[in-house]
């Protein structure tokens, strides 16, 4: 074997931390990165908030010369380090302070709730089966139906509905050898709860539920009932005129009673079980300013950071080799994080311009202007690979006169005009959207219908295309929108 030396030229990058720093707090939302910034504050003493150590020389509140007594009292009490038998107040402990619910109750029965039991207290958040244990503990059950209660309200999902059948219930309570008679009259019970319908197997009888209930006594309240009851699958499909030929009903009797049934709630537990509210920080803003669109950074979303100079200095000062060489190493860290910081907001600012400079008829005119958009064309624009702009448009929030928009909306992939252009996918399903909220819904738009208004307009798009569209704006079929009201 013939050995050879060989010499050979390349170029290799190399992932320093610094770099690694720059690219993770690049992909981070405004959430995240606060608590980045948070946790680099609490490890590093170098690292501060830019505002933080002001002059306090006489910015001291001036002081009153004359001091309410009892805070004289209590100043000079602490002072002795001793307290007296009794503190000089007008009023008695018990008026001070009560409490209007008991840490525990006892129903008739004779059994106690406390703990996770107890009485309801007025959370601010509060699930579906919190409010129903807290009327089932108001009500009158015996030890044998709170049992089958809590199995029952377990059982129940958030939208209000009974999940597991009376059998399941029953093969669960076997240890109480109770039958189904007695789980049956324990959920009729539950079912006249708050909101009333919960705990209902099916819509038809939750809607049945609120039709003997809420309803108030009317001529067509039966025929409501029964609509419910025997055709709610035609009721379902929108086949009003098997309805009116089954029941032997006018067009304006089915009016009223859609009306009535307009009034009930077909997802009783949606009225307790809220969603929690998710607040967006917008990284960036877009206003006005004399005819043109500005970006601005929102300065609440990242705070300012500086190196503490007073603290760096101390490492001239040091005493010991190793307390000198901790300073400079989180001087150093602090330095970079703070021009990770800085180069983060200067990538978010360009992209975030450009993105405004190609969508100026969004901003303009709305959702029908929106040009299409793919992340190749601002990483062009930009000098960037796509990838870190995919990272810097990510979980990151533009506020405008619109509303807050995800810079990822801003993207869209294109349609071919007819006249050889191209228009933006979310310029059409605005269109869709708007011409579904202005037809007649007695006579609702049909998919191909849509596609010859939209191709009156020059822009070619097939029926399926407008189907795809429509589903992704959660619009129902031409069918499944037609009303009679």
């Amino acid at each position: 074997m013939r050995q050879s030396l060989q010499l050979k030229i390349g170029q290799q990058l190399t992932m320093t931390p610094q770099l690694q720093q720059a690219i993770r707090l690049l992909q981070l939302s405004s959430l995240d990165l606060q608590a980045e910034i948070q946790e680099a504050l609490d490890n590093n003493p170098l690292l501060e908030v830019d505002g933080d150590h002001q002059d306090v020389e006489g910015e001291a509140p001036e002081t009153s010369n004359h001091r309410d007594d009892s805070h004289q009292e209590t100043s000079d009490v602490l002072k002795k380090d001793q307290l007296p038998d009794e503190l000089p107040v007008d009023s008695s402990w018990d008026d001070t302070y009560t409490s209007s619910t008991p840490t525990s109750v006892t129903s008739p029965n004779g059994k106690s709730y406390d703990g996770e039991m107890d009485v309801y207290q007025g959370e601010t958040s509060e699930s579906l089966q919190d409010h129903l244990l807290w009327q089932m503990q108001l009500s009158h059950f015996s030890d044998e139906d709170t049992e089958i209660a809590e199995a029952i309200i377990e059982s129940i999902d958030d939208n209000g509905y009974l999940t597991s059948s009376v059998d399941d219930i029953v093969a669960a309570l076997q240890h109480l050898d109770v039958g189904e008679d007695e789980v049956l009259m324990v959920l009729k019970r539950i079912q006249h709860f708050d909101p009333v319908g919960v705990g209902a197997r099916d819509v038809a009888e939750c809607l049945s539920i609120q039709l003997r209930q809420q309803v108030e006594d009317s001529p067509l309240k039966e025929q409501a009932l029964e609509l419910v009851q025997q055709h709610m699958d035609l009721l379902g499909s929108r086949d009003y005129r098997t309805i009116m030929r089954k029941m032997r009903l006018s067009e304006g009797q089915l009016k009223e009673i859609m009306q009535l049934i307009q009034q009930l709630h077909p997802h009783p537990g949606e009225q307790i079980a809220q969603k929690p509210v998710e607040y967006v920080i917008p990284d960036v803003s877009v206003v006005k300013k004399q005819g043109r669109w500005v970006v601005e950074l929102n300065p609440d979303s990242v705070p300012k950071l500086k190196v503490n100079e007073e603290y760096a200095a101390l490492s001239k000062a040091a005493k010991s080799a190793a307390d000198s060489q901790y300073i400079k190493s989180h001087t150093q860290e602090a330095r970079w994080f703070i021009k990770s910081l800085e180069s983060r907001n200067e990538t978010l600012l360009k992209v975030a311009h450009c993105i405004v400079h190609r969508q100026q008829g969004f901003f303009e005119h709305g959702e029908e202007a929106m040009k299409p958009m793919v992340l190749n064309d601002i990483a062009e624009a930009v000098d960037m690979h796509e990838s870190t702009i995919s990272r810097v448009t990510t979980q990151k929030y533009l506020h405008c006169p619109r509303g807050v928009f995800e810079l990822k909306y801003f993207f869209s992939s294109h349609v071919n005009t007819e006249a050889g252009g191209e228009c933006s996918s979310t310029a059409i399903r605005a269109l869709i959207k708007k011409l579904v909220a202005a037809e007649n819904r007695a006579k609702p738009l049909s998919d191909s219908k849509i596609a010859e208004l939209i191709a009156d307009q020059g822009i070619q798009v097939a029926r399926r295309t407008i189907a795809k569209y429509r589903e992704s704006l959660n619009i129902p079929s031409s069918s499944q929108r037609k009303s009679l009201l």
